[in-house]
């Protein structure tokens, strides 16, 4: 790699940056959708990185693009160097926003984290989004654009989590959702076989959330409970509540669900089925915001005893395995 040493001692992080988010997706127009920029300017970007190191970083060919020698030379020393300043701003506390995903509005479990966190650090940004699904979420931390999400880490692909870490959280009760005439719905609590024969939904089809489909076919299977068949993809509570409405299948949930109406919510047991959520984040990730919220994770787990499992608790092995600490 050839370059003036005058130029090389006075290159912009953005452009570093800019070249390692294109190393990273191998595509300049989701580069550029993920950083917020034209893709003309990006490309500027990068060709002017290359001016001034006097290399070629990519291959581009109509098809596709790929790193040459010396873009795969440059990329551990740019992360390095970007690592470093993003170290260097939130010690002054000059950090970005950290970008907490809480899956769908009206979850207890990630809210509850997300406030305390709030508490511990107010002098930092921590901001909500609403990805309605582990899977789907993923995606986007690997990407850069979001930091942390909750859910059930044991579902997600293994390519997806050797990019990610997590850190338990709770062993969430799960329920049971039903029209307020359904003939359980009478019951204060529903015994998982009392649905044996019904189609129960449980987002099959919803690619945002093939982690949650996987749970409920492990634990209906043998007791005569079926996936319900996938409904349209719902997008807001409004929608929600319509398409549920027309189907009128009993949903699987949590025991903190949010209330719809004209349904009740009745908890499950014999056994008790546990859904285990986790903090999940991207490996590497730096921000100082981000300690404060494993630190509210681990505190409100430990006030509320959500990762202790109750008796005769249901929870799949892999899921066992990967919760404890």
């Amino acid at each position: 790699m050839s370059g003036t040493p005058a130029l090389r001692a006075h290159l912009d992080p953005r452009l570093l940056r800019a070249f390692v988010t294109v190393a990273e997706e191998l595509h300049f127009t989701r580069a550029a959708t993920r950083l917020y920029v034209a893709q003309q300017a990006l490309s500027r970007d990068v060709r002017r990185l290359e001016r001034e190191l006097g290399a070629d970083l990519f291959v581009r060919t109509t098809r596709q693009v790929t790193l040459t020698a010396d873009g795969e030379r440059l990329l551990p020393y740019a992360r390095r160097v970007l690592q470093a300043q993003d170290e260097l701003l939130a010690a002054f506390g000059q950090a970005r926003p950290l970008l907490v995903d809480l899956n769908s509005p009206g979850l207890l479990t990630p809210r509850r984290v997300l406030h305390r966190a709030r508490e511990l650090a107010p002098e930092h940004e921590l901001m909500a989004r609403y990805e309605s699904g582990l899977t789907g979420a993923a995606g986007e931390l690997l990407a850069g654009r979001l930091d942390a999400s909750f859910g059930r880490y044991a579902g997600l692909a293994p390519a997806l989590r050797a990019g990610l870490d997590h850190q338990p959280v709770r062993y969430e009760p799960m329920a049971v959702v039903l029209p307020e005439d359904h003939p359980l719905a009478a019951l204060p609590r529903v015994p998982l076989g009392a649905l044996a024969g019904e189609p129960v939904y449980a987002g099959a089809g919803n690619p945002r959330t093939p982690e949650w489909t996987d749970l409920a076919r492990l634990l209906f299977a043998g007791r005569g409970i079926e996936v319900a068949s996938p409904a349209p993809l719902a997008v807001g509570e409004e929608e929600f509540q319509r398409i549920m409405a027309r189907t009128r299948c009993p949903i699987l949930a949590v025991v903190d669900f949010p209330p719809l109406p004209g349904t009740v919510l009745r908890p499950l047991v014999d056994p008790v089925p546990l859904s285990p959520v986790s903090l999940v984040w991207r490996k590497g990730l730096v921000h100082p915001a981000f300690d404060a919220l494993r630190r509210a994770a681990a505190q409100v787990a430990a006030e509320e005893g959500w990762l202790r499992r109750p008796a005769g608790g249901w929870i799949p092995a892999t899921d066992a395995a990967l919760m404890s600490p």
